[in-house]
């Protein structure tokens, strides 16, 4: 032990067993220890003995009661030297007299470093460590003391060094600070030496290491931490000049204005900025405990032109919240704690051009107690004020994918139309399932379960899923683009459909019942579109033609178990596909085409377009100026080659 205190444990059945400590001298004839009796104490010399006992087990501390300072002059109660105690402890465990467990420890303490003397004012001189090791000695840890394995220690004593001088540490941690380097000509550490390296050595004092040298001093800077603010209007001559489409929207403090969103993960973030022109509509689940407020109502908006505009916030109170909790566990009455939370939000912004010109809120409040899970909205609409009738203006002359597809009613009062898909809920069936829009550029696939009786009419089922499919498509013509304006023609499409094939046999009777074929189950929307151009590096793409089609099944009444049920489950299905097409038909091939495959360079082995391939600009090997220079030199040798080759050059030569 190396401290003033050791800890160790004696296992097994502590009663009737007592401990003792003793010190073993040496014999001094044989030099070996003597052996102890048990009939010790707790107490040897400076030395406490102290057990805790379990169960089991019971815990031995062997303990140092004695000052381990250095002496300084006329002091006493110190250790004269700086290795104060060297002792041999033995611990017995005895049960009467028969020893059960024996202990030797081998104690090797130095006095304590702490410093307590007059500290000098000459400050200590710390070599360059660029062109001198800055330690010597580097696994030297402890001071005043010997470090075991250290045997570049100072402090460690012949003695010492006798016990580790087998197993002292290497390298530069072992303090070979200035190892010779593999290119130094006395050095033989490596491997294969090669013949040329005695020519090219290097002879030079191992204090010229190429070890030094490793530190840089350079200047420090403090790092910045970037918050979500951006650098507008700070500067008192530069105002900010309005909001363009995907723009954050920027509030008084200079930060984004946020509403929860859902993120690419499927998870809603409460501080998602909101953009101009790119209106939302989310649902997001909580309950009581993780429930956090937004942004405050009362945050103040810029508007684009530096000014700010304040928010017209209207409350309203939930009355049927079974429209919003999801879910509830069983707790009891008295036991439930409700808070009043934001079930929904509503926010209406007015644009003109590049500004906001005013903002509506509209905001639910309910009580959402404990257990309950509330399934929150958030909804942001952009409204023109350029707008006319009621319709609303958009500035993206073409769609983006994700959007809503624009749908109409061309020739009536009220042109707005919808095209839709399902969104099943509950147990699937068609009477609960609600529906959501057609988005642009997704695919999608959806559909619900139809009840259908054994005794049903063929012909009334038929009926029923075409009103059914026919219910999700409530227009008559679809917009080329998302800024479609209902009062110029051009702008939409007609949607071509092509009607389900309709029999006025009824099968189901007699003998078939429960049977009917050709029932138009399935609704098929191919959507063709096209990229007609680009605005701004952002290509434009337009609707060119819409097509609706139905796809028959045979429905037969599924009997189940014994044929109990009367009632049987019909799927129907609605399925959305967008098609890409080249803007313009390539050219169409000619009637005779001639195959040239003696000028083709995959088909024959020789290849006379790449003779000089090296010197065109499809070579990118080299650069071409590089290439360019050769050829040049290339060309001039083989002119000279020709000169000289002459007749009359040798005769020209000879005169």
């Amino acid at each position: 032990m190396s401290g003033p205190r050791v800890n160790s444990f004696f296992l097994g059945n502590p009663s009737g067993v007592n401990f003792s400590i003793s010190l073993s001298p040496r014999d001094e004839e044989t030099g070996k220890l003597q052996r102890a009796n048990c009939n010790g104490s707790k107490r040897a010399g400076d030395w406490n003995l102290d057990v805790t006992r379990g169960m089991n087990s019971s815990k031995v501390t062997v303990s140092l009661a004695r000052n381990l300072e250095l002496c300084l002059p006329n002091a006493t109660d110190c250790c004269p030297s700086p290795l104060c105690v060297v002792e041999t402890l033995q611990v017995l465990a005895c049960h009467g007299s028969v020893v059960l467990a024996q202990l030797l420890i081998q104690a090797e303490i130095f006095t304590n470093s702490s410093f307590t003397g007059n500290v000098s004012e000459n400050a200590t001189i710390i070599p360059n460590q660029a062109f001198q090791p800055l330690g010597s000695c580097p696994c030297n840890l402890t001071a005043g003391a010997c470090d075991v394995r250290c045997c570049c220690d100072l402090e460690c004593t012949p003695d010492l060094k006798q016990l580790f001088s087998g197993s002292c540490f290497t390298g530069v941690f072992g303090g070979d600070v200035n190892p010779p380097f593999d290119q130094l000509c006395s050095s033989q550490s490596m491997e294969y030496t090669p013949e040329w390296f005695p020519f090219l050595c290097v002879q030079s004092s191992l204090d010229n290491t190429p070890f030094l040298g490793y530190f840089y001093h350079g200047s420090t800077s403090t790092p910045k931490v970037p918050s979500f603010t951006i650098p507008l209007q700070t500067s008192p001559g530069k105002l900010f000049t309005g909001y363009r489409q995907g723009d954050p929207i920027i509030t008084e403090e200079n930060e984004y204005f946020t509403v929860p969103q859902r993120s690419l993960a499927g998870q809603c973030v409460g501080n998602a900025p909101v953009a101009y022109l790119q209106g939302f509509d989310v649902k997001c689940l909580t309950n009581l405990a993780s429930y956090r407020e937004g942004l405050p109502h009362n945050v103040r908006i810029n508007s684009g032109t530096a000014d700010f505009i304040q928010q017209n916030v209207i409350y309203r109170t939930i009355t049927d919240r079974g429209r919003f909790i999801t879910g509830s566990e069983n707790l009891h009455t008295a036991e439930v704690l409700c808070q009043n939370v934001t079930f929904a939000e509503h926010y209406t912004f007015a644009w003109k051009e590049e500004n906001i010109e005013h903002i509506n809120v509209t905001v639910f409040l309910g009580n959402l107690c404990d257990g309950e899970i509330l399934t929150q909205r958030f909804t942001v609409k952009f409204l023109s004020l350029q707008s006319t009738n009621g319709e609303e203006l958009f500035e993206n002359p073409g769609y983006e994918v994700g959007k809503p597809v624009r749908a109409a009613n061309i020739n009536t009062s009220d042109p707005l139309g919808s095209l839709n898909i399902w969104q099943p809920a509950g147990r699937g069936l068609c009477a609960s399932a609600t529906y959501t829009p057609v988005l642009f550029g997704v695919d999608s696939y959806s559909g619900c379960l139809l009840e259908v009786g054994i005794n049903e009419d063929c012909s009334f089922l038929r009926g029923n899923v075409t009103e059914k499919l026919n219910s999700l498509i409530q227009a008559t013509h679809i917009g080329k683009r998302d800024n479609s304006s209902y009062s110029d023609r051009n702008d939409w499409v007609e949607i071509i459909r092509v009607d389900p094939f309709n029999s006025d046999t009824n099968v189901s009777i007699g003998s078939f019942k429960g049977f009917c074929p050709d029932i138009p189950a399935n609704l098929n929307i191919h959507i063709i579109y096209a990229e007609v151009g680009a605005v701004e590096g952002i290509p434009l793409e337009h609707i060119l033609a819409v097509q609706i089609s139905y796809s028959t099944v045979t429905w037969q009444f599924q009997c189940g178990l014994g044929c109990r049920n009367s009632l049987s489950f019909l799927p129907i299905t609605a399925s959305v596909q967008f098609i890409k097409v080249p803007a313009q038909p390539p050219p169409p091939r000619t009637r005779y085409h001639r195959i040239y495959e003696e000028f083709d360079c995959d088909r024959n082995d020789l290849c006379w377009q790449q003779l000089f391939y090296p010197f065109t600009r499809f070579y990118t090997g080299e650069p071409y100026s590089q290439c360019l220079a050769k050829g040049l030199l290339l060309a001039f040798l083989v002119l000279l080659a020709a000169i000289m080759s002459n007749p009359w050059f040798s005769a020209l030569w000879k005169r």
